[in-house]
C-alpha cells in the first residue's frame, strides 16, 4: 500500500517540479525580461513541456494509478489519494490524446505568440498578430478535436477550465444576465442621477499608485514573505505553491482606480492560492479548482470588498494622504460612487460590474465562432467593433483598445473567459449567504478582513482541488448556484446608487 502511494506522491513531485519551472519561465518573461528574448524562453518551454508530458504519459502510469487508488482506502488520507488519482486521470485524458510532438510544440507556440501580441498591442496592429493567432486556433481546433472525436470543440475547451461546464449552460447563463443588465443600463443612461467623475482624469503619481498597492495588500491580508507584487503589460497571478503566490499589475498614470482595482482582483486570486491546505503542496491537487472558482475570489475582493462603502472607508484616509491635490474637494462618498459608476467603455479589466459582462459576452461569442471555424480571424477585428457597437454602443478606435486588449488568446487560452461571468456570479451568491454570519460593517470598522478570509478559507480556499468542482461551488454559494443572487445584486446596488 504505502509503495503504491509513494510512488503516486515521486510522480506528482517531479511533474510539480516542471510546472513550477515553467511557471518561473512566464513570470520572468511577462515581467523583467528583455523584450526580444521570447526565442530562449519557448526554447526552454518546449524541452520542458515535452518531458512533462512523457513523465504524465508513459504507459506505467495507468497501472501506478491503479495501484495507487486500491491503496487509498486503508491509507490515512484516503481522501486526498483518491483525489490524487482522479485528478490525474483527467489531466491524462486532456493531453493523452495530443501527440507528444504537437504538445510540446503548442507550448513553444504560446510563447512566441504572447511576445507577437505583445509587439502587435504596443503598436495597435492586429494584421502582425494575426498569423499567430490563426495556429493558436487551428491548434487547439485539432487538440479538442483529439481529445474527445464526437464532442463539440469549445465545449472540450470549456470543461478544461470549469469542469461539466456546457455550450447549453453557457448560453442560459448569459441570456438571464443579458435580460437583467441591458434593460438596467438602459434605465441609468436614462433616469439615473449624476456621478462626479471629474477627478479622475487626471495625474495620479506611479510612487504614490505603488504605496497604495501595497496598503491594498496589507488590508487583504498578503503575507510579503509569500507574496510579491510585480508590474507587467497584463495584471495576472502565479502561483507555485502555498507559500509563493506572485501578482502584478499596470500602473496608469492617468488613471488611478485601474490599479487600485487590479491590486485587488489579483489579491483575491492570491489568498486562494496561499490558503490552500499545504499538505496538498507538490500534489495534483495544490491551487485552485477551477478558473470560475478561481475568479470568483479575484471578483469578490475586486467588487463585493474592494467597491463597498466599507473598504472605501478604510482606504480614504490612504488615499487622502497620497494624493492630496488629487482628492482636494472631492469627498469619500463621490469617490464610492465613482468607482462604482455605470459606464460602457471598450476595456474590460477596467469595467464597471454592470457592464463587465457584456465584455465577456463578446469574447464568449467570437471564440466559439473562432473554434466552430464560422468566423476567420481575418474577420474578427470587424466583428469585434461590430460587438462592442452593438452591445456597448461604443465605437473602437483601435486595435490595442480593441481586439488586441486581452492576453488570453495569444496564451492558447481559448474558453477561460466564461470563467470571468460565472466567478463574478458564484462571488454574488455566496457573499449574500456570507452576510447571515458575518457582520462586515463591524468587520470594516475594525480594519481588519480576517472574518471574510476564514470564512472563505473553511468553504473553500482551504480544500485546494480535492473536491469537486460542484461541490466546492454549493459550499461557497452556500446552495446549489443560481445566477439570480447577482442579477438580485446588481439591480439592487444600481437601483440605489443612480436613484432609479
Amino acid at each position: 500500500m504505502q509503495d503504491a502511494i509513494a510512488a503516486l506522491r515521486s510522480l506528482e513531485h517531479k511533474n510539480y517540479a516542471y510546472r513550477y519551472a515553467q511557471s518561473v519561465i512566464n513570470f520572468d518573461g511577462e515581467t523583467v525580461a528583455p523584450a526580444d528574448s521570447a526565442e530562449g524562453r519557448a526554447e526552454a518551454i518546449e524541452v520542458l513541456s515535452r518531458a512533462q508530458f512523457d513523465l504524465l504519459t508513459d504507459p506505467s502510469v495507468d497501472q501506478l494509478l491503479a495501484d495507487a487508488d486500491a491503496a487509498a482506502d486503508s491509507a490515512p488520507d484516503a481522501e486526498q489519494v483518491h483525489a490524487e488519482v482522479r485528478e490525474l486521470r483527467r489531466m491524462l485524458r486532456q493531453i493523452r490524446p495530443i501527440p507528444a510532438d504537437e504538445y510540446a510544440a503548442y507550448e513553444r507556440l504560446t510563447q512566441e505568440a504572447l511576445s507577437a501580441w505583445a509587439r502587435a498591442k504596443k503598436a495597435s496592429d492586429f494584421a502582425s498578430f494575426a498569423p499567430w493567432l490563426e495556429k493558436l486556433v487551428e491548434g487547439r481546433r485539432r487538440q479538442a478535436a483529439q481529445i474527445a472525436p464526437d464532442k463539440d470543440p469549445y465545449e472540450t475547451l470549456l470543461d478544461q477550465y470549469e469542469p461539466g461546464l456546457t455550450i447549453e449552460k453557457c448560453d442560459k447563463f448569459f441570456d438571464t444576465l443579458r435580460a437583467a443588465i441591458v434593460p438596467l443600463l438602459e434605465a441609468v443612461k436614462t433616469r439615473g442621477s449624476a456621478i462626479r467623475t471629474d477627478f479622475l482624469d487626471q495625474e495620479w503619481p506611479v510612487s504614490g499608485q505603488r504605496a497604495l498597492s501595497q496598503k491594498v495588500m496589507e488590508l487583504w491580508g498578503l503575507d510579503p514573505s509569500h507574496c510579491v507584487l510585480a508590474e507587467s503589460e497584463h495584471p495576472f497571478t502565479d502561483g507555485f505553491y502555498s507559500k509563493d503566490v506572485r501578482i502584478t499589475t499596470h500602473y496608469m498614470p492617468r488613471d488611478v482606480l485601474s490599479n487600485l482595482y487590479s491590486v485587488a482582483h489579483e489579491g483575491g486570486h492570491a489568498l486562494y492560492e496561499l490558503h490552500v491546505d499545504p499538505r496538498l503542496d507538490y500534489t495534483i491537487l495544490s491551487g485552485g479548482a477551477s478558473m470560475g472558482l478561481h475568479e470568483s475570489q479575484s471578483r469578490l475582493f475586486e467588487n463585493l470588498v474592494g467597491r463597498s462603502r466599507g473598504c472605501i472607508r478604510l482606504l480614504w484616509p490612504t488615499l487622502k494622504q497620497l494624493f492630496p491635490s488629487q482628492l482636494e474637494g472631492v469627498t469619500e462618498e463621490e469617490l464610492y460612487r465613482a468607482a462604482n459608476r455605470a459606464e460602457p467603455g471598450l476595456i474590460r479589466t477596467e469595467a464597471d460590474e454592470l457592464t463587465y459582462c457584456l465584455h465577456i459576452m463578446v469574447r464568449y461569442e467570437l471564440e466559439k465562432a473562432l473554434i466552430h471555424g464560422e468566423l476567420a480571424v481575418a474577420d474578427l477585428p470587424a466583428a469585434w467593433n461590430a460587438r462592442y457597437k452593438e452591445y456597448l454602443g461604443l465605437d473602437v478606435p483601435d486595435d490595442a483598445r480593441g481586439v488586441l486588449q486581452d492576453i488570453h488568446w495569444s496564451q492558447g487560452n481559448f474558453g477561460y473567459f466564461p470563467s470571468y461571468a460565472l466567478g463574478s456570479a458564484y462571488g454574488a451568491q455566496a457573499m449574500a449567504d456570507l452576510e447571515k454570519t458575518i457582520d462586515f460593517d463591524a468587520m470594516y470598522a475594525a480594519g481588519d478582513l480576517a472574518p471574510l478570509r476564514q470564512e472563505l478559507t473553511r468553504r473553500l480556499w482551504h480544500y485546494g482541488n480535492l473536491k469537486e468542482t460542484g461541490w466546492l461551488v454549493e459550499s461557497l454559494c452556500g446552495g446549489p448556484f443560481d445566477p439570480q443572487y447577482y442579477v438580485d445584486y446588481l439591480t439592487s446596488k444600481y437601483t440605489e446608487l443612480y436613484n432609479l
